[in-house]
């Protein structure tokens, strides 16, 4: 999609079909006044769905009747504990949107949600909350100029980003400069705003739907690129042939080096791929740069991660072939010992570097070595990006090695602090937790999970399974 529109976030279609069955939930309750639970299905779903322009305004509708039949804003704790700073700008936009089901009127909670969605690459979002922050602060009795001007700024990203925002632009930075008359600059930057108005026709008209007018875009695209692609691997070669004649003429530059490296990568032919790892290969035995050995390794995975999809897929036609299982399995072995010296390479090479210690208790975890990827995963959650994937891990590697509490307290302080209920992770987090209990010896609470996981996804996993079996031994004969 980058190359449409920079920055826009496409969500799967999958993705948006699981979400609506938590938006139909969620109108169902709201129709019966249950709307603190409608308000939590919704955001379940903007969770899996985050720029579903429809359910954004649902949801708005129902916290503005909560408002109206007395409904009351959050308590302080609970304010206090969904504004603490997050990394991840869908979580922040969703945790916006949250303060915002419960006191629709606030537009500082709008600016937030709008600033996020604009940062995640959600548009329908950011082009649908925009018009309410205008009127909001416009109706509130006291409007705020810098409400207008981050509005102004808002509208002129999306429009450098060609998306035909200008109006909106120009709107809000009048209204800026109504209040602020003798600002002579920002009267310049109204005038030029116009002029980018006239100049630009884009993608988007008010009231129009931003993801429909991609999906038109990308059928417009396809017809093009069905000739391009016809002509892509010539192309592809020419541009090995220019990579190779431009290095023939200065051998060790290294720019010229890795512009051949690219150039021989793009094909994804094995043929080329292995010319350009001796290429790498060479390049690392002579200067002893661990770069060249890095991107060598990068090559090599993705040669075997194809290998493996391919296999896998041989599998899956024939569930029963006890030779294409064993042949997969060990080939799947063989790739996880390859990436784990890959990781542990690069976890030598770059030591600050947190994703490459996460990638290695993942492998260690993977391959049973559950006593070596323990105090991996351990370093590896301590980075707030890999917190909870590194922690679920974790949990799992000590249920595993039979250290049962050390598994169920890691676990309980994740379900604890996570704030996205019934997403993927969330569902993960419930499982295993279920599944400690269980092996504990804790049947009551493992049912509570389990029976949280099937209201969330009644298919998910065996928990239909477990839940029967757990409650038919706790009945009396």
């Amino acid at each position: 999609m980058a190359e449409i529109v920079k920055g826009y976030f496409e969500v799967a279609e999958e993705d948006q079909k699981k979400a609506k069955d938590f938006f139909d939930r969620g109108k169902t309750v709201a129709d019966t006044g249950n709307y603190e639970y409608a308000i939590e299905m919704y955001l379940q779903g903007l969770s899996l769905d985050p720029d579903a322009r429809d359910a954004h305004q649902a949801l708005r509708e129902i916290s503005l009747k909560r408002k109206a039949s007395g409904g009351k804003d959050l308590g302080m704790f609970e304010k206090m504990k969904a504004k603490k700073p997050q990394k991840d700008d869908k979580l922040s936009m969703l945790i916006s949107e949250k303060l915002l089901a419960y006191d629709p009127g606030n537009t500082g909670v709008m600016l937030s949600m709008l600033q996020a969605a604009l940062r995640a690459g959600f548009y329908d979002t950011v082009l649908w909350m925009g018009p309410i922050l205008f009127r909001a602060n416009a109706d509130g009795g006291k409007p705020e100029v810098g409400k207008y001007l981050a509005l102004k700024d808002v509208y002129k990203t999306l429009g450098y980003y060609g998306i035909d925002t200008w109006q909106l632009a120009a709107e809000s930075c009048s209204a800026a400069w109504q209040m602020k008359q003798d600002d002579m600059d920002l009267q310049n930057e109204l005038k030029n705003i116009g002029a980018q108005h006239a100049m630009v026709k884009g993608n988007y008209t008010a009231g129009g739907s931003f993801r429909d007018s991609i999906k038109d875009m990308k059928s417009q695209q396809k017809l093009l690129r069905q000739d391009q692609d016809f002509q892509s691997i010539d192309f592809k070669i020419e541009q090995i042939q220019e990579a190779e004649a431009a290095l023939a003429a200065d051998p060790n530059e290294a720019g010229k080096i890795m512009k051949l490296v690219d150039a021989l990568e793009k094909t994804e032919e094995t043929e080329y791929e292995n010319r350009a790892i001796e290429l790498l290969q060479e390049c690392y035995d002579r200067t002893k740069q661990y770069r060249f050995r890095a991107r060598l390794g990068d090559i090599t995975m993705r040669q075997m991660s194809r290998m493996e999809r391919t296999k896998r897929q041989a599998l899956l036609a024939d569930k029963e072939n006890a030779e294409l299982k064993k042949d997969y399995q060990e080939f799947r072995r063989e790739q996880l010992v390859m990436e784990l010296e890959e990781y542990r390479q690069r976890v030598e090479n770059y030591p600050t570097e947190t994703k490459f210690r996460y990638d290695v208790g993942r492998r260690e975890f993977e391959l049973g070595k559950f006593d070596e990827a323990i105090p991996t995963l351990q370093q590896a959650r301590n980075d707030p990006k890999y917190r909870f994937k590194a922690g679920l891990f974790l949990a799992r590697a000590f249920l595993e090695a039979g250290f049962l509490d050390e598994s169920d307290e890691t676990l309980g302080s994740l379900i604890q602090e996570y704030q996205l209920a019934g997403d993927t992770d969330s569902k993960e987090m419930y499982y295993w937790r279920a599944r400690v209990l269980e092996k504990k010896g804790n049947p009551a609470d493992a049912i509570k999970h389990y029976s949280k996981l099937a209201q969330w996804d009644f298919g998910y996993k065996d928990v239909q399974m477990r839940i029967k079996a757990l409650r038919a031994a706790a009945t009396p004969k």
